[in-house]
């Protein structure tokens, strides 16, 4: 049936850079028809983070009740909510935005999404296991915060820039009573956390352009590991056409956009107590990437 507009319909969308390629749009507008909810999905494409103030601005004035952000303003949306959750705080990065009576208040929904879908795809649960996240940007950030949430028992952020990982680990661990966190550069250090980790986690871009390798060499990877990628495409990712080759089970970021979506409109849907139909909306977004990669789409970061 498609999205119905009215002159009641309330206003959501992603912002970011690109966005032509985002399945968010699909998968949220899919859930809105499915909720009997008379909201419509946008994507705001900016160009520049010189702008990205303005269009908060005009968010604010005009009948949003939420929208999403994505790569590369995670980080500077933090700067422009009123209010921001703790969660996101600590990740240094925020991906959903409430609007309630033009204040903006902040969430990170990629960590739940991505513990979200461990359990759903996969049906790991991080308790007391050892975990290699690599990279230290947003993304990692916001695993790093889910996983000490979800009880993980060591975690070893790795990164090619050690100070950045340093950084990341510093800042989480005052907030980490059962987890250990450690930092290690991408490299002899590195190879040894991998190999005995559990759950290795991709929270880099390496992946998304065409020719682009496995994060880790693929010598690094063993049958008995769990990998996730937050990285979502039509096909397998590098790493997790690797961790399969290897014998692992691993997962791509597909249930991690869906998870963290559905939880984003829990957020906006403030009182009402929607459940997010999650199956409408795995089903919708993977029609798009089908779509997508027919007309030659690649990979996506959510």
């Amino acid at each position: 049936m498609g999205v119905h507009i009215s002159g009641r319909t309330r206003l959501a969308g992603i912002i970011g850079m690109p966005v032509e390629h985002s399945a968010s749009p699909a998968m949220h507008n899919a859930a809105y028809e499915a909720l009997g909810l008379e909201w419509a999905y946008v994507p705001l494409p900016v160009a520049e983070e010189a702008h990205l103030a303005r269009v908060v601005s005009a968010i604010r004035v005009l009948p949003f009740v939420g929208f999403n952000v994505t790569m590369p303003y995670k980080d500077a949306m933090l700067e422009l909510c009123d209010e921001v959750a703790l969660t996101a705080r600590l990740a240094g990065a925020v991906n959903a935005v409430h609007c309630a009576d033009g204040r903006l208040v902040g969430y990170n929904t990629d960590g739940r999404g991505l513990i979200d879908s461990l359990a759903e795809d996969l049906g790991f649960d991080p308790a007391g296991k050892r975990v290699v996240v690599l990279g230290a940007g947003g993304a990692a950030g916001a695993a790093v915060v889910s996983l000490v949430l979800a009880k993980a028992g060591q975690i070893t952020v790795v990164n090619r820039t050690y100070a950045n990982a340093e950084d990341l680990v510093e800042r989480i661990t005052p907030h980490a009573r059962d987890t250990r966190i450690d930092a290690a550069e991408l490299g002899e250090t590195g190879e040894e956390s991998v190999s005995a980790a559990d759950l290795i986690v991709n929270a880099t871009p390496i992946g998304m352009e065409p020719g682009d390798p496995a994060p880790v060499p693929a010598k690094w990877l063993r049958a008995n590991h769990v990998v996730a990628d937050m990285i979502y495409a039509a096909a397998d990712t590098p790493l997790v056409a690797a961790a399969r080759a290897s014998g692992a089970h691993a997962v791509d970021g597909l249930g991690m956009l869906v998870c963290q979506g559905a939880t984003a409109i829990e957020i906006w849907s403030e009182g009402a107590q929607l459940v997010a139909p999650r199956d409408i909306m795995r089903a919708a977004a993977q029609r798009e990437l089908r779509l997508r990669a027919e007309r030659g789409g690649g990979a996506v970061a959510g």
